[in-house]
């Protein structure tokens, strides 16, 4: 029996056992939208594409899945870009279907056209455009095997309205045979004793963990071997939530707005191991100065990103889970040399420990104002372990990575590579989409919140009690810290000077509204939004001019650091 286009499209992306999507419908998308009726998939319709992509990013991130994201054509299609990026820059495994004009009008500027694979090449890891019914069951199988193989990211899918009308008997293929992809998952046996040689005679060992760590869902592997050899253990923005951040091991977040300690262990190591990072510059600082009396162990599923920004003794390219498992392997029956290896380590962890005492997390807490941090240790407090944390960019940000101490993989949705405002509300209604059960909440400034703040009518029309921390200076904070510290105080065009009511604005979207500027009620304002049904804005006056610090100024080394007095 044959089928149409949009038919063999919602039925493949079941074979790959799709039960949510997101998106937006249009002219160019009629089609699959009026099959998506009888499907069994599950539609989520958000009020932006770029919201859609994003909540298809927060699934994903936060369940290991695919997300799946379908959006019409031309202004519908381009508006995915922003998301399409946010995923491409922090692998995230994704496959966007945008609608296209029929195959005959396509390059005469037809209305609502636009060259999507085009537009999105420098933003996906691979792309295509569908011309003939009789490649789209391949397509679709390459899409999501791309998608979610080797260093995971974002796939589109440009399908024309003519392809979704034409008909075609088919089957789904079982396998993909993709020419010059074939991504490395074993690491060489050879590398792998060389790194764990190089880790038992090290002295100032450390960990630099990165977001591959949790995409290949290597947690326990991490946690067993750095418990196995006693080593540090630092992460990245990215990876906060990889690694148990009240172990004694760890070392926190490192980098602009790391910890002393992290920053300091990374300057004076002997060897750095990074295990899934790719030497971001706002981990980095000033290359010349980075770990520069360190060997470097590089180890990622992503050869491009070996040695791409600074120099490695020894690559390991394959899947970070295998990796780590043969190291531990490796290890398992030198407990000889394991138990003299950590005993040589008692220096380094006397050192790290003063480093510790001498500058420990802090801020200035106050009786008068709210303090951004002391919210966020409250937000921690009240929630269990179990809860998923999505934020915005900007101070909130940092001060999440800073306070929260992360002890789940999977729990903290962020954007790390591109640092998209307006990402944070919609991720989190696409982890609440995936688990209805679980407490979500997006912590935000009052800046970002107001990028995709339409999204509240996407958590009130399906019931998703997602909870929304907003930290509300009245600036854009990030940029405003920047012009005191650097500009001599020369706030141009950062100060929100028209008041939001944030109460009202929930009112009206049907959700709850919260407010207090005072520091005694901050904690009966968690307790009543967690216990409240459905969505709520709680809304924190906080103050004002406070700052991220520790922070690395731009051109210096991560040991140069900004502290909190």
């Amino acid at each position: 029996m044959k089928k149409t286009g949009s038919q063999i499209l919602l039925e493949c992306l079941q074979q790959e056992g799709v039960e949510k999507v997101f998106g937006y419908p249009g002219g160019a998308v009629i089609n699959i939208y009026d099959d998506l009726f009888e499907s069994p998939i599950q539609h989520i319709l958000n009020r932006h594409e770029q919201a859609a992509v994003h909540a298809a990013d927060g699934y994903a991130r936060a369940t290991g899945y695919v997300g799946v994201v379908i959006a019409t054509s031309g202004p519908g299609a381009t508006n995915t870009v922003t998301g399409i990026a946010t995923a491409y820059m922090d692998s995230i495994p994704m496959v966007i279907i945008s609608g296209q004009v029929p195959t005959p009008l396509i390059g005469n500027d037809a209305f609502q056209e636009a060259d999507m694979v085009g537009i999105t090449r420098p933003c996906t890891k691979h792309n295509y455009l569908v011309q003939d019914i009789k490649d789209l069951p391949r397509v679709i199988k390459e899409a999501f095997y791309i998608a979610r193989t080797g260093r995971p990211g974002p796939v589109l899918i440009d399908l024309p309205k003519d392809i979704q009308v034409a008909t075609l008997k088919y089957t789904y293929p079982d396998t993909v045979k993709l020419r010059g992809y074939k991504p490395t998952v074993t690491g060489n046996k050879r590398q792998i004793d060389k790194a764990a040689k190089m880790l038992l005679r090290a002295k100032r060992p450390v960990f630099y963990v990165g977001g591959g760590t949790v995409q290949s869902n290597a947690s326990g592997e991490l946690l067993a071997l750095a418990e196995r050899l006693q080593v540090p253990v630092t992460t990245t923005l990215m990876a906060m939530a990889a690694f148990p951040q009240a172990h004694p091991l760890a070392l926190g977040m490192l980098g602009m707005h790391g910890t002393y300690f992290a920053n300091m262990a990374v300057t004076d190591c002997d060897l750095l191991v990074a295990v899934g990072a790719r030497f971001d510059d706002r981990v980095t600082g000033r290359i010349d100065a980075f770990a520069s009396k360190a060997k470097v162990i590089h180890i990622d599923i992503d050869p491009t990103s070996i040695k791409k920004n600074v120099a490695v003794d020894l690559p390991i390219v394959g899947d970070i889970k295998n990796v780590l498992g043969a190291l531990l392997d490796n290890l398992a029956d030198q407990d000889e040399a394991v138990s003299e290896s950590v005993s040589g380590l008692q220096d380094w962890h006397e050192t790290v420990s003063h480093w510790k005492a001498s500058h420990p997390m802090g801020y200035q807490a106050s009786t008068s104002v709210i303090k951004p941090q002391y919210v966020i240790e409250k937000v921690r407090e009240l929630t269990d372990d179990d809860a998923i944390i999505s934020t915005e960019v900007g101070q909130h940000q940092m001060w999440t990575a800073q306070f929260f101490r992360f002890s789940q993989p999977r729990t903290f949705l962020t954007s790390g590579g591109l640092g998209t405002m307006g990402f944070g509300l919609p991720a989190a209604l696409g982890a609440q989409v995936a688990f209805p059960d679980r407490q979500v909440i997006d912590i935000s400034g009052d800046g970002s919140f107001q990028m995709n703040s339409q999204e509240l009518a996407t958590l009130v029309q399906y019931r998703l009690p997602v909870k929304i921390v907003i930290l509300n200076n009245n600036f854009l904070g990030m940029v405003r810290q920047w012009q005191q510290l650097f500009f001599e105080k020369r706030y141009s065009q950062t100060c929100m000077e028209l008041p939001i009511d944030f109460v009202k604005l929930a009112e009206a979207y049907g959700a709850t509204g919260l407010r207090t500027d005072k520091v005694d009620e901050v904690g009966a304002v968690i307790t009543k939004a967690l216990e409240t049904p459905g969505p709520v804005i709680m809304e924190f006056k906080v103050a004002r001019e406070e700052n991220v610090l520790p922070m690395v100024p731009a051109g210096k080394g991560i040991h140069e650091m900004v502290l909190a007095s």
